[in-house]
């Protein structure tokens, strides 16, 4: 009891330090599970480890396979969760990289690893292909805390999103298959076995997934589960999805799993954000747990084993040569600039499912006697706690290095999604910028949603807006809902982090009363509130555009436009076609000939 409570405890308490450090939290925890497990039979009495994983008779938590069962079930709810985050909006820009990514880049790895692998340690094509095979994967659980605490573009932080959930099945698969071929033995049934496992796979994982994805869905909307019991109802799904899966096509439930994911987090699912925020809980406690277990299960022979220079060679080969050529690859003729194509060339962190399978499959074979099998855990959990390491202290300056690092944040919150908020961001989505609308209002959001907006479902009193890594390039917020208590709380809450490039709130029906308004942080106008803006978006659903031909037509144009009631000034468009947020100072605004006034409303004609 006092492990299984010890375990626990030590993997939150490496959660923390993580937040804490701004670091993935596989770091720590692999830390932790290598000090009680190998490392610390050169500490014990007898030569035992502090904690045992799998039961030796006189002590250990699983008997036989049954942790690796519990890591493959663990590793099921670990990817739904990711596939939930996923949105398909998030890729209208580089879809094609990420598929290519997930294909070019997966090629790239599988073949050159196992190349270079073969002929550094001197392993069997088999064994070599396998590890290959385990460290295509980038995890979210890792690729997470490092875009959440470095501002990038839009663009490369999805492709790296994207990239480790997606992934992660394809590697899980790519080692399923290899496996096979192990297992199989040599000759005619080796290529025709691997072949109809792929097919089985890739059918029954894609078939179960969305079958079970839109039962769930219906389910929900008709609402036949109670409320206190729809997040463990949705958790029981997943596991059963992912072991019929694993029945009628072995190793297919991590396939299925994900497509589930991915399903349910494109549809107008009620619930979804709390679905989401209990997947999310339950994730990190199974981290926490399983990566303690994982890397307390490694013998230090085997750590001697990879403790060498070959390693060293290794892991410089697939780091620094086999990601960049994956990524050059794959984003060839892209949209990407060199610097963002090097960036994510660096980042490619090892995580979870590399580690989980590795330590399966390892045991399993080494068990059957196959050569060289001792070397495929020890030697992925070189390249995954590398690799973690490498981009948890590097990632941020390199960033900066190489100039992806947004040093000015450009994009754009809008807490409210009401029917002029909506207006206002499809005008800034339309015009180049990134732009998040967060609500507590289901609809709102799904009309959002319905204009290819980005929009999320949000109790800003309750929730962290700024941990999000969809966040981590927003330097602009504005609060645009119809409640002053909530718009100043977004300010205070959320202004130093969200917006320090401009935080801005509407004003109230009683501050439009003052002869004066001397708040910066008022938007568009001093006499437009709330209630003004819907109506005028109701009317006029508009957006038009003045050009400015001086700082006199300006005022005059601005003064017009105040005047007129029925149209409401709210962007600056400069030379550049930069957007600048209007607020109830405008008049102290630099204004050149040139320039564009962004009123919503009614059109008018003005005079020069």
């Amino acid at each position: 009891m006092l492990e299984l409570a010890s375990i626990i405890i030590l993997g939150i308490l490496a959660q923390w330090v993580a937040w804490k450090f701004k670091i993935p939290a596989i770091l720590p925890l692999i830390l932790i599970g290598l000090f009680v497990g190998p490392v610390s039979t050169l500490l014990s009495e007898d030569g035992t480890k502090w904690i045992e994983p799998i039961w030796n008779g006189e002590e250990g938590f699983f008997p036989g396979e049954n942790l690796f069962y519990f890591v493959s079930l663990a590793i099921s709810i670990i990817l739904f969760e990711g596939g939930l985050t996923l949105r398909k909006n998030e890729i209208k820009n580089v879809g094609p990289v990420i598929t290519k990514l997930i294909t070019i880049g997966t090629l790239v790895t599988f073949f050159a690893a196992g190349i270079v692998t073969h002929y550094i340690f001197d392993l069997s094509w088999k064994i070599c292909f396998l590890f290959s095979a385990l460290i295509i994967v980038t995890g979210p659980t890792v690729i997470s805390p490092i875009l959440r605490n470095i501002p990038l573009k839009k663009d490369v932080s999805a492709v790296l999103k994207w990239e480790g959930i997606l992934i992660d099945p394809i590697g899980a698969l790519a080692a399923v298959l290899v496996f096979e071929f192990i297992t199989v033995g040599e000759g005619n049934a080796y290529t025709k076995t691997a072949l109809i496992e792929f097919g089985k796979i890739v059918l029954f994982g894609t078939a179960f997934g969305f079958t079970f994805a839109h039962a769930l869905v219906y389910i929900i909307k008709k609402q036949w589960i109670p409320h206190y019991l729809l997040n463990v109802v949705s958790l029981s799904v997943v596991l059963l999805v992912f072991v019929e899966s694993d029945i009628f096509a072995h190793e297919s439930g991590l396939l299925a799993v994900v497509v589930m994911g991915l399903v349910m987090g494109n549809t107008k699912l009620p619930n979804l954000k709390e679905l989401l925020y209990f997947k999310e809980s339950l994730s990190v406690l199974l981290i926490s747990i399983l990566f303690i277990l994982l890397a307390a299960n490694i013998e230090m022979k085997d750590l001697i084993l990879v403790f060498n220079w070959k390693s060293a060679i290794l892991f410089a080969i697939v780091v620094f040569l086999i990601r960049p050529v994956g990524v050059f690859l794959s984003t060839f003729n892209s949209g990407l600039k060199l610097n963002e194509k090097v960036f994510i060339s660096w980042v490619g962190p090892r995580g979870i499912v590399a580690a989980g399978i590795a330590s399966l499959f390892g045991a399993k074979l080494a068990a059957k006697g196959e050569p060289g099998a001792e070397y495929i855990t020890p030697l992925v959990f070189m390249i995954v706690l590398g690799t973690v390491l490498l981009n948890a202290t590097t990632a941020r300056p390199f960033a900066k290095l190489i100039g992806v690092f947004l040093k000015s944040s450009d994009g754009v919150l809008i807490v409210g999604a009401s029917p002029f908020a909506r207006l206002i961001g499809k005008y800034l989505d339309d015009n180049g910028r990134h732009v998040v609308l967060a609500d507590s209002n289901k609809e709102n959001i799904e009309n959002a949603q319905e204009m290819n907006l980005l929009a999320t479902e949000a109790n800003i009193f309750s929730e962290d807006l700024s941990s999000d890594p969809e966040f981590s390039d927003i330097g602009y917020l504005m609060a645009l809902t119809p409640s002053r208590q909530v718009n100043e709380h977004v300010l205070d809450r959320f202004g130093k982090s969200l917006g320090e490039n401009g935080a801005f709130r509407l004003i109230t029906n009683e501050e439009m009363s003052d002869e004066k308004i001397d708040r910066p942080d008022c938007l568009f106008s001093p006499t437009d509130d709330f209630i003004n803006l819907s109506e005028v978006a109701r009317d006029y659903p508009t957006m038009h555009e003045l050009e400015i031909e001086s700082k006199e037509h300006f005022l005059e144009s601005l003064n017009a436009i105040n005047e007129e009631r029925e149209s409401i000034p709210v962007f600056i468009k400069d030379l550049d076609g930069e957007l600048h947020i209007l607020s109830c100072k405008s008049e102290e605004m630099d204004i050149k000939q040139g320039y564009f006034l962004v009123y919503m409303g009614k059109s008018i004609e003005l005079l020069a």
